[in-house]
């Protein structure tokens, strides 16, 4: 007695069942960009000429495409950091003097 079932063979030789067929043509690119288009992100003055040009600058990462937006935000970080470290360089008004070597209030 045989355990095979009559008309195994018969099956034509190729992948198993459910193996998605080879894709034949061009390749498609792995990756497709969108283009680039303003997010709309409202900007406010804050009274500060040189921070509001630093932020202005940032509009203009809407033409540009993902890959250049770093540049810009490393140029607006610099310089804010500057328009901050200026603010602490300006000289402010005098500190008050010291009243005495010693305050005996006993």
């Amino acid at each position: 007695m045989s355990d095979t079932m009559p008309g195994a063979d018969e099956q034509p030789p190729g992948p198993p069942p459910g193996t998605p067929e080879p894709h034949e043509g061009p390749e498609e690119p792995a990756y497709d960009p969108a283009e680039p288009r303003s997010l709309g992100v409202a900007r406010s003055a804050t009274g500060n000429t040189e921070v509001d040009a630093q932020l202005s600058r940032l509009a203009d990462v809407d033409h540009l495409a993902t890959d250049g937006h770093i540049e810009v935000y490393e140029d607006v970080h610099r310089g804010l950091r500057d328009a901050l470290t200026a603010l602490d360089a300006r000289p402010g008004p005098p500190a008050p003097a010291p009243s005495g070597p010693y305050d005996n209030r006993s």
